[in-house]
Protein backbone atom coordinates (compact mmCIF):
# COMPACT_ATOMS: atom_id res chain seq x y z
CA UNK A 1 0.00 0.00 0.00
CA UNK A 2 1.15 3.54 -0.74
CA UNK A 3 2.17 5.71 2.22
CA UNK A 4 -0.99 6.58 4.17
CA UNK A 5 0.31 9.99 5.21
CA UNK A 6 0.55 10.94 1.53
CA UNK A 7 -3.13 10.27 0.84
CA UNK A 8 -4.94 13.41 -0.27
CA UNK A 9 -8.44 11.95 -0.76
CA UNK A 10 -10.63 9.53 1.16
CA UNK A 11 -13.47 7.72 -0.59
CA UNK A 12 -15.83 6.58 2.13
CA UNK A 13 -18.35 3.81 1.84
CA UNK A 14 -21.55 4.92 3.56
CA UNK A 15 -23.60 2.09 5.05
CA UNK A 16 -21.63 0.27 7.72
CA UNK A 17 -18.75 2.78 7.73
CA UNK A 18 -20.33 6.16 8.46
CA UNK A 19 -23.84 5.05 9.41
CA UNK A 20 -25.03 1.89 11.13
CA UNK A 21 -27.81 1.11 8.65
CA UNK A 22 -27.14 -2.37 7.29
CA UNK A 23 -28.90 -4.04 10.20
CA UNK A 24 -32.01 -1.97 9.51
CA UNK A 25 -31.92 -2.75 5.80
CA UNK A 26 -31.78 -6.42 6.77
CA UNK A 27 -34.55 -6.00 9.33
CA UNK A 28 -36.84 -4.32 6.80
CA UNK A 29 -36.30 -7.09 4.24
CA UNK A 30 -36.77 -9.80 6.85
CA UNK A 31 -40.07 -8.32 8.09
CA UNK A 32 -41.51 -8.01 4.58
CA UNK A 33 -40.38 -11.42 3.38
CA UNK A 34 -41.73 -13.08 6.51
CA UNK A 35 -45.19 -11.80 5.53
CA UNK A 36 -45.06 -14.11 2.50
CA UNK A 37 -43.58 -17.09 4.34
CA UNK A 38 -39.87 -16.65 3.64
CA UNK A 39 -37.38 -16.85 6.51
CA UNK A 40 -34.68 -14.42 5.36
CA UNK A 41 -31.80 -15.22 7.68
CA UNK A 42 -28.87 -12.98 8.56
CA UNK A 43 -26.52 -15.37 6.76
CA UNK A 44 -28.62 -15.14 3.60
CA UNK A 45 -28.49 -11.34 3.85
CA UNK A 46 -24.70 -11.38 4.10
CA UNK A 47 -24.37 -13.69 1.11
CA UNK A 48 -26.81 -12.08 -1.31
CA UNK A 49 -26.41 -8.40 -0.41
CA UNK A 50 -23.08 -7.79 1.34
CA UNK A 51 -21.06 -10.14 -0.87
CA UNK A 52 -22.90 -10.62 -4.19
CA UNK A 53 -24.75 -7.28 -4.13
CA UNK A 54 -28.05 -8.72 -5.30
CA UNK A 55 -31.43 -8.49 -3.59
CA UNK A 56 -33.39 -11.35 -2.02
CA UNK A 57 -36.17 -11.09 -4.58
CA UNK A 58 -35.04 -14.13 -6.57
CA UNK A 59 -36.36 -16.11 -3.61
CA UNK A 60 -39.84 -14.84 -4.49
CA UNK A 61 -39.42 -15.65 -8.19
CA UNK A 62 -38.36 -19.20 -7.30
CA UNK A 63 -41.60 -19.57 -5.36
CA UNK A 64 -43.75 -18.37 -8.22
CA UNK A 65 -44.51 -14.79 -7.16
CA UNK A 66 -45.35 -12.51 -10.10
CA UNK A 67 -43.49 -9.28 -10.90
CA UNK A 68 -46.32 -7.06 -9.70
CA UNK A 69 -46.29 -8.68 -6.25
CA UNK A 70 -42.49 -8.51 -6.04
CA UNK A 71 -42.58 -4.82 -6.97
CA UNK A 72 -45.14 -4.17 -4.22
CA UNK A 73 -43.09 -6.01 -1.62
CA UNK A 74 -39.94 -4.09 -2.63
CA UNK A 75 -41.85 -0.85 -2.14
CA UNK A 76 -43.01 -2.02 1.30
CA UNK A 77 -39.42 -2.87 2.20
CA UNK A 78 -38.24 0.55 1.08
CA UNK A 79 -40.94 2.31 3.09
CA UNK A 80 -40.13 0.34 6.24
CA UNK A 81 -36.41 0.97 5.79
CA UNK A 82 -37.10 4.68 5.39
CA UNK A 83 -39.03 4.60 8.67
CA UNK A 84 -36.00 3.10 10.43
CA UNK A 85 -33.69 5.70 8.90
CA UNK A 86 -35.89 8.49 10.18
CA UNK A 87 -36.34 7.13 13.71
CA UNK A 88 -33.32 5.01 14.74
CA UNK A 89 -29.92 6.18 15.99
CA UNK A 90 -27.79 5.42 12.92
CA UNK A 91 -24.69 7.64 13.11
CA UNK A 92 -21.61 5.60 14.03
CA UNK A 93 -19.66 6.78 17.07
CA UNK A 94 -17.02 9.46 16.46
CA UNK A 95 -17.86 9.89 12.74
CA UNK A 96 -18.65 13.58 13.12
CA UNK A 97 -15.43 14.30 15.02
CA UNK A 98 -13.31 12.35 12.53
CA UNK A 99 -14.83 13.98 9.45
CA UNK A 100 -14.44 17.37 11.07
CA UNK A 101 -10.76 16.63 11.72
CA UNK A 102 -10.14 15.58 8.10
CA UNK A 103 -12.20 18.40 6.57
CA UNK A 104 -9.92 20.89 4.85
CA UNK A 105 -6.95 18.52 5.05
CA UNK A 106 -8.27 15.70 2.86
CA UNK A 107 -10.68 15.71 -0.04
CA UNK A 108 -13.57 13.44 0.93
CA UNK A 109 -16.20 11.71 -1.13
CA UNK A 110 -18.85 9.10 -0.35
CA UNK A 111 -19.28 6.17 -2.76
CA UNK A 112 -22.57 4.50 -1.88
CA UNK A 113 -24.99 1.87 -3.17
CA UNK A 114 -27.84 3.50 -1.26
CA UNK A 115 -30.75 4.87 -3.23
CA UNK A 116 -30.55 8.67 -3.27
CA UNK A 117 -33.87 8.98 -1.42
CA UNK A 118 -32.63 6.83 1.44
CA UNK A 119 -29.16 8.39 1.41
CA UNK A 120 -30.29 11.98 1.69
CA UNK A 121 -33.02 11.12 4.20
CA UNK A 122 -30.51 9.56 6.60
CA UNK A 123 -28.04 12.42 6.24
CA UNK A 124 -30.69 15.04 6.77
CA UNK A 125 -30.50 13.71 10.33
CA UNK A 126 -26.75 13.05 10.62
CA UNK A 127 -25.66 16.52 9.40
CA UNK A 128 -22.33 15.15 8.15
CA UNK A 129 -22.56 16.01 4.44
CA UNK A 130 -21.21 19.48 5.18
CA UNK A 131 -17.80 17.81 5.58
CA UNK A 132 -18.05 15.91 2.28
CA UNK A 133 -16.83 17.28 -1.07
CA UNK A 134 -18.91 15.01 -3.32
CA UNK A 135 -21.27 12.05 -3.25
CA UNK A 136 -21.47 9.15 -5.74
CA UNK A 137 -24.83 7.32 -5.70
CA UNK A 138 -26.36 4.76 -8.13
CA UNK A 139 -27.53 7.72 -10.23
CA UNK A 140 -23.86 8.21 -11.18
CA UNK A 141 -23.01 4.68 -12.33
CA UNK A 142 -24.57 1.65 -14.00
CA UNK A 143 -22.85 -1.30 -12.31
CA UNK A 144 -23.06 -1.80 -8.54
CA UNK A 145 -20.27 -2.92 -6.24
CA UNK A 146 -18.38 -5.31 -6.47
CA UNK A 147 -17.95 -3.93 -10.00
CA UNK A 148 -15.15 -1.30 -10.06
CA UNK A 149 -17.35 1.37 -11.67
CA UNK A 150 -18.57 3.08 -8.46
CA UNK A 151 -15.02 3.65 -7.18
CA UNK A 152 -13.68 4.54 -10.62
CA UNK A 153 -16.40 7.19 -10.77
CA UNK A 154 -15.43 8.47 -7.33
CA UNK A 155 -11.73 8.47 -8.15
CA UNK A 156 -12.28 10.51 -11.33
CA UNK A 157 -14.05 13.17 -9.28
CA UNK A 158 -10.90 13.72 -7.22
CA UNK A 159 -8.70 14.64 -10.22
CA UNK A 160 -5.86 12.95 -8.34
CA UNK A 161 -3.65 9.97 -9.06
CA UNK A 162 -4.95 6.67 -7.70
CA UNK A 163 -1.99 6.46 -5.33
CA UNK A 164 -3.28 9.64 -3.67
CA UNK A 165 -6.69 8.10 -2.89
CA UNK A 166 -7.83 5.71 -0.17
CA UNK A 167 -11.10 3.77 -0.04
CA UNK A 168 -12.61 2.87 3.34
CA UNK A 169 -15.00 -0.08 3.32
CA UNK A 170 -16.76 -2.57 5.56
CA UNK A 171 -17.92 -5.26 3.11
CA UNK A 172 -16.35 -7.71 0.68
CA UNK A 173 -18.33 -6.31 -2.26
CA UNK A 174 -17.01 -2.83 -1.51
CA UNK A 175 -13.45 -4.08 -1.06
CA UNK A 176 -13.54 -5.84 -4.43
CA UNK A 177 -14.96 -2.72 -6.08
CA UNK A 178 -12.19 -0.51 -4.68
CA UNK A 179 -9.38 -2.93 -5.48
CA UNK A 180 -10.80 -3.53 -8.94
CA UNK A 181 -10.59 0.23 -9.47
CA UNK A 182 -6.91 0.12 -8.55
CA UNK A 183 -7.27 1.86 -5.19
CA UNK A 184 -5.76 1.11 -1.81
CA UNK A 185 -8.53 -0.01 0.53
CA UNK A 186 -8.77 -0.20 4.30
CA UNK A 187 -11.56 -2.32 5.74
CA UNK A 188 -13.28 -1.66 9.06
CA UNK A 189 -15.62 -4.64 9.64
CA UNK A 190 -18.82 -4.35 11.66
CA UNK A 191 -21.21 -6.84 13.23
CA UNK A 192 -22.77 -7.66 9.84
CA UNK A 193 -19.48 -8.18 7.98
CA UNK A 194 -16.98 -9.30 10.63
CA UNK A 195 -16.70 -12.86 9.29
CA UNK A 196 -16.33 -11.92 5.62
CA UNK A 197 -13.26 -12.65 3.51
CA UNK A 198 -11.07 -9.54 3.37
CA UNK A 199 -7.97 -11.20 1.94
CA UNK A 200 -7.45 -8.44 -0.63
CA UNK A 201 -7.58 -5.61 1.92
CA UNK A 202 -4.48 -3.45 2.33
CA UNK A 203 -5.25 -3.15 6.03
CA UNK A 204 -8.01 -4.19 8.43
CA UNK A 205 -8.80 -1.93 11.38
CA UNK A 206 -11.10 -2.17 14.36
CA UNK A 207 -12.60 1.33 14.26
CA UNK A 208 -12.42 4.81 12.76
CA UNK A 209 -10.21 6.11 15.56
CA UNK A 210 -7.43 3.80 14.40
CA UNK A 211 -7.79 5.21 10.89
CA UNK A 212 -7.56 8.77 12.16
CA UNK A 213 -4.31 7.95 13.94
CA UNK A 214 -2.83 6.47 10.76
CA UNK A 215 -3.74 9.38 8.51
Amino acid sequence: MHDLKSKKAILWDNDGVLVDTEKYFYKAARVILKKVGIDFTRQMFKEVILVKSVGPWHLLKERGFDEKTIFRLKAERDDLYMHYLQTENILIDEVTEILEAFCGNKMMGIVTSSKPGHFYAMHKRTKILKYIDFVITPEDYKMYKPDPEPYLTGWKRTNLGKEMCLAVEDSRRGLLSAKGAGLDCIVIPNEMTINSDFTEADMILNNLKELKNLL
